[in-house]
């Protein structure tokens, strides 16, 4: 009886060993397939990790680009794009860049496949399209092995923000100052503050004699130099080294330029002054053309109203005195340097705010058109003769005062020349730039775009 019993306990260890390596053998097994899906899933994971990487890559490429594209102010809104196409194209090929390809079908530029690493077929594309005339889409998928990853941002078009119109002296060649010269401003000395570029020169800045700049200057050329000469010669207040010390900025930043638009003005446009035209008169001129190769001196004194619009190639000189509530403009290019057309004030000048006209037909709209004196691009501007007060910013390619003109210019003056600003004589300006915000009539900013990183999303195309 005891043999009996002892044969059912053997038997039933048997069995309940049986069953426990059933069961460890089901865990083995469905442990290994937990731990070969988790794998298969990081490994997924791992993939539109890379997939991602690559359309962030190709996001990072594309915004370099885009930061420097130029679209001119003048650019229309459904131009825009265009203008885009147009400057990365030219970029890419001008600095040899082969790799990046886009096409440009007239309403979507595409970038095709770009490879990142050809052994894992890695690669992003992108597809730029302008959705409103403020907005531009960029869709931009990663590619790693058979994964793909889709990302969307905006970018939206604004204005530069800082511009030459910060200052009351810019010039993209040197400025020269000699004899009795005086800059400074009419409420605080920053308002007479001067910005150089000076790229093709390295002698920048040149003050001779007793004149003085009271604000401070900036200086684009990092190898420039600056040259004082004269007891009382100086910057900010002081005089020597210690002027060019602690109020010289070398290696500044550059800063915008804006285009001019001389053909802004040409609606306003009435009358014209040809060869036949009586220059010697004591008279008043009313929204005039001054005819390309007329050449004319106004030897009489002019009262000029409205708008003085000179086509190229001219030699305008007023030897007279004048009286202008106008806007003069030359229709040149803000690229010639070379002096061929002149604009002359060797009299003095009384000048007026344009919003002074009467209300009159004739200058509807023009009444409306604040900031600017002289915009002429390609145009040598100087002034002889004395002047109360200047009523807006003088922009030209080489500009003088010279003799005794001087007085209080409201605005700023702008030389687009790599040939310098001459100052000399008792030329002594007051620049009066308080309370101008925006930009002169008929200056156009450049428009950039600006990247919107609150519209970074991942989508589905």
């Amino acid at each position: 009886m005891n043999k009996s019993v002892r044969l059912k306990q053997r038997g039933a260890v048997l069995i309940v060993s049986m069953i426990f390596v059933l069961i460890f053998s089901a865990l083995a097994i469905s442990t290994a397939t937990i731990s070969g899906t988790n794998m298969q899933l990081a490994e997924n994971q791992h993939k539109a990790d890379c997939a991602r990487a690559c359309a962030e890559s190709g996001l990072e490429v594309v915004r370099f680009w885009l930061n420097r594209a130029s679209i001119s102010g003048n650019t229309a809104p459904d131009q825009r794009l265009n203008q885009i196409a147009y400057s990365i194209l030219s970029d890419l090929s001008a600095n040899n860049i082969t790799n990046i390809n886009p096409y440009y079908d007239g309403t979507t530029l595409d970038i095709p496949n770009v490879t990142l690493n050809s052994n894992l077929n890695e690669y992003f594309s992108v597809t730029i399209s302008q959705i409103d005339s403020d907005t531009l889409q960029l869709d931009i998928t990663g590619s790693h092995e058979s994964i793909t990853r889709n990302l969307r941002v905006y970018y939206r078009y604004g204005n530069r923000a800082n511009s030459v119109f910060d200052y009351g002296v810019a010039s993209r060649g040197p400025l020269s100052l000699s004899g009795n010269v005086e800059i400074d401003g009419a409420n605080i000395s920053v308002e007479s503050n001067a910005y150089i570029e000076s790229e093709e020169s390295i002698l920048a800045l040149t003050i001779t004699g007793n004149s003085q700049i009271a604000g401070n200057v900036k200086i684009v050329n990092p190898l420039a130099s600056v040259d004082i000469q004269g007891g009382n010669a100086g910057i900010g207040g002081e005089t020597g080294q210690d002027a060019i010390d602690n109020h010289v900025d070398f290696g500044a930043p550059s800063t915008e330029f804006p285009e001019p638009n001389p053909s802004y003005f040409e609606t306003y446009v009435t009358n014209v002054v040809d060869s036949n035209t009586d220059t010697s008169l004591t008279t008043t001129y009313e929204n005039i053309r001054i005819q390309a190769g007329t050449n004319p001196t106004f030897t009489g004194d002019v009262t000029l109203k409205g708008v003085v619009f000179i086509e190229t190639p001219n030699v305008v000189e007023f030897s007279g005195n004048a009286n202008v509530t106008a806007i003069v403009v030359g229709d040149g290019d803000w690229t010639d340097d070379s002096a061929t057309n002149q604009i002359s004030f060797l009299g003095n000048v009384q000048s007026h705010p344009i919003d002074e006209l009467p209300d009159e037909e004739q200058f509807v709209g023009i009444r409306d058109e604040n900031g600017t004196f002289v915009m002429a691009p390609g145009f040598n501007v100087s002034f002889g003769g004395n002047f109360s007060a200047l009523c807006g910013a003088i922009a030209g390619n080489g500009i003088q005062f010279h003799g005794n003109a001087g007085g209080i210019i409201n605005g700023s003056i702008i030389n687009y020349s790599n040939e310098e600003i001459s100052l000399s004589g008792n030329s002594d300006l007051y620049f009066n730039r308080s309370g101008i915000e925006d930009i002169p009539a008929g200056f156009v900013p450049e428009i950039i775009l600006y990247y919107d990183p609150t519209s970074y999303s991942e989508v589905t195309l």
